[in-house]
């Protein structure tokens, strides 16, 4: 209960100075003439300056609040190295111990989890702001931080702390813990596809001697590329070709350093977008047909394809009378084509085209050369197949996934997807093969032929093959045994997918990842990692996921889809995920690349230490306090908050007011009586 005086005046307060001060000039002549009664008279007049000013008694009910103390634990990623966790949790329990010691005194326990995959790096003084959001500046004790150390949004300044108390922190681990990392300096973001890309990283022994010769493995996609010796402490570089478009991961690893900490940031990764330059694609066209301009329409659209289109107008054996040199206007580069930059190619295309002796067979040779080195070839065939200039009757025929029988059947029919074709990611799910019959035009000509090798993933009545793919070697082969495709692209009956097909078909020749028949490949959606396998196969195995901290998750891939699985997974973590299921490999990214959380992770007291000198705490390693935690002291005043082996609270004397009571002592018959009883003492005096 707290009692005290109020004024609320009558008059405002620069009036009742004036009055005051005339009283003040009345009583002081009064009293200097010594005139009778003068000491009542002024005492008069102040009883009437009191009741101008309008005293009151104040009587005020106070409910005295608590100090808090936050107790901030470090639940990072790091803390789970050594003997961080056991530390973590004695020193909380024995702390908290402490704590309840002290009479007036809140605890609040914060946990500062950078786990939930949204958070680069651990935050505790974010968690602190959010944990005491709604206490006062004047409640706040102090902050006691449970942690490594590797804290990486220490304030620059005490004042962004928002109150005035000690930071004390108690620091996990061990002195002079070892640790071997790798981290890129200067890595690109891009790179052109075919092309080589620097990368400039550097090997740190910390708590070990510097010098060291340490072997770095280079991974491309999981794919080992390069395995350079560099030495600790000093800068390396390593040259990357940027194997396909897309995303290009590379991983540099180091082995471990002999009783180091943990390995987790033996590793680093960097993505780099590869950039198709151009797609250079030779159209070899045959006897002018309809569906030539689909081609060149579907290719020159894409403005990433340098089309390169060789057609014959007219063969040798037509005899017009029109002289050889002026059949055209230049000579066509067909040596130069076929022999001296086809390997600049990256998909060659044969639309309906028939032997007329305009292509010497060594050319077809070079083309098989060029397959078998990794290049891709498409064949459009027609009624041209089954002819004596067929391709098949030239040295291309090695390398054909399937061999004419020398008919034709001309009827109508809609061509389905095979078994094999409802899996193949060239055709898998295309727009209207939903449906039975598929929904998209007949075609009405067909080309017989006998499969050799490869897969058929489309086909006509009676098992016939419609469209052939295979690899051969390094390269790869597709073969379309109709010449109707362009009944598609017209619109003829409804028409049919013939841009999803033909760019699927095209991409896959040239080795898209995304259309690999056996592919394992990973990505987010919303919180979750999805893991995708897809395979021509039955049945696959379980997924094993490496986790950034280096825990593995086994998943078991359900079908989604034929030729198609998936599984997720909960992505709680920032840095580099990998997949692993039989052969195949998987990578990805969620949040950077490398997390600072990896980046150093031994426990350190530097990082600390300038907040907490300028706010009076101090920092303690609990390895060195044998299990224990300093004393806590509570301290009203004074500017040392902690010893060597205590740390003090700053406590707070805050109340909140509940209730309050108003006594005016000049109101009603107070202070009547009261003025009446000085104008009576005045006329006593008087009558003297």
């Amino acid at each position: 209960m707290n009692y005290g005086l109020a004024f609320e005046p009558f008059l405002p307060w620069p009036a009742l100075g004036a009055v005051a001060l005339v009283a003040l000039v009345l009583a002081g002549l009064l009293l200097f003439s010594r005139t009778r009664g003068a000491l009542v008279r002024s005492l008069a007049l102040l009883v009437g300056l009191i009741a101008l000013s309008n005293p009151s008694l104040t009587r005020e009910e106070r409910e005295p609040l608590s100090s808090v103390v936050a107790v901030v634990v470090d639940k990072s990623a790091s803390q789970n190295f050594g003997e961080r966790t056991q530390q973590t949790q004695a020193a909380t329990k024995a702390l908290d111990e402490r704590l309840k010691r002290i009479p007036g005194l809140e605890i609040r326990t914060i946990e500062a989890d950078a786990r939930d995959g949204e958070t680069d790096g651990t935050r505790l003084f974010s968690a602190l702001s959010a944990g005491i959001a709604d206490v006062p500046p004047e409640r706040v004790a102090g902050a006691i931080m449970i942690t490594d150390g590797r804290v990486h949004d220490v304030p620059e300044q005490m004042t962004a702390l928002g109150f005035s108390a000690p930071v004390h922190g108690l620091i996990t681990g061990r002195a002079g813990e070892r640790d071997r990392r790798v981290a890129l300096e200067k890595s690109p973001r891009f790179g052109i596809v075919g092309q080589r890309q620097s990368l400039t990283f550097r090997v740190t022994d910390e708590g070990a001697p510097a010098g060291a010769r340490v072997g770095v493995t280079v991974r491309r996609d999981g794919e080992v590329i390069a395995t350079p010796v560099v030495t600790a402490g000093q800068s390396a570089q390593v040259d990357v070709e940027i194997a396909h478009a897309g995303a290009n991961i590379v991983e540099l690893e180091v082995p471990p350093l002999e009783g180091e900490l943990t390995p987790i940031n033996n590793r680093t990764a960097v993505s780099i977008d590869g950039i198709r330059d151009k797609l250079r694609v030779l159209l070899v066209s045959g006897e002018p047909n309809v569906g030539e301009r689909t081609w060149r329409n579907l290719l020159k659209s894409d403005a990433n394809v340098d089309l390169v289109h060789f057609t014959i107008l007219r063969p040798p054996e037509k005899q017009d009378g029109t002289p050889i040199n002026e059949l055209s206007l230049i000579a066509f580069p067909t040596r130069e084509l076929f022999q001296t930059k086809i390997r600049d190619f990256d998909l060659i295309i044969f639309d309906r085209y028939s032997q007329q002796g305009v292509l010497p067979q060594v050319y077809f040779d070079n083309i098989v050369r060029y397959v078998r080195n990794g290049g891709a070839l498409l064949v459009a065939a027609g009624t041209d197949f089954v002819d004596t200039g067929s391709l098949f009757n030239t040295p291309l025929a090695e390398i054909l996934p399937a061999a004419p029988s020398g008919e034709t059947t001309e009827a109508p029919y809609v061509a389905r997807l095979t078994d094999p074709g409802k899996r193949h990611p060239v055709t898998r799910g295309l727009p209207g093969s939903e449906s039975d019959p598929p929904h998209w035009s007949r075609f009405f000509r067909v080309v017989d032929a006998d499969p050799r090798s490869g897969v058929t993933v489309m086909g006509a009545p009676g098992d016939k093959p419609v469209l052939q793919l295979d690899r051969v070697d390094q390269g790869r082969v597709a073969l379309l045994l109709s010449d109707h495709f362009w009944l598609w692209a017209r619109g003829y009956d409804g028409g049919g997918p013939y841009i999803d097909l033909l760019r699927r078909l095209s991409h896959w020749l040239m080795k898209e990842p995304d259309l690999e028949e056996e592919r394992l490949k990973l990505s987010t959606s919303g919180r979750d990692l999805v893991v995708e396998r897809q395979t021509m196969g039955d049945t696959v195995p379980n997924a094993q996921v490496t986790t950034p901290s280096g825990a593995v998750r086994n998943l078991t891939l359900t079908q989604a889809e034929p030729g198609l699985w998936r599984a997720t997974t909960p992505a709680d973590e920032l840095g580099l995920w990998r997949a692993v299921n039989g052969q195949l490999t998987a990578l990805a990214n969620i949040g950077p690349l490398n997390p600072k959380e990896y980046e150093q992770v031994t426990s350190t007291r530097d990082w600390l230490t300038p907040i907490s000198t300028a706010t009076g705490g101090g920092l303690w390693r609990l390895a060195d306090l044998n299990g224990s935690v300093p004393r806590v002291v509570a301290v009203s005043s004074g500017e040392r908050l902690a010893g060597e082996d205590w740390m003090g609270l700053r406590t707070r004397e805050v109340s909140v007011v509940r209730g309050i009571g108003l006594f005016p002592l000049f109101a009603g018959l107070t202070g009547l009586l009261l003025l009446l009883g000085v104008i009576t003492a005045t006329w006593v005096r008087e009558g003297r």
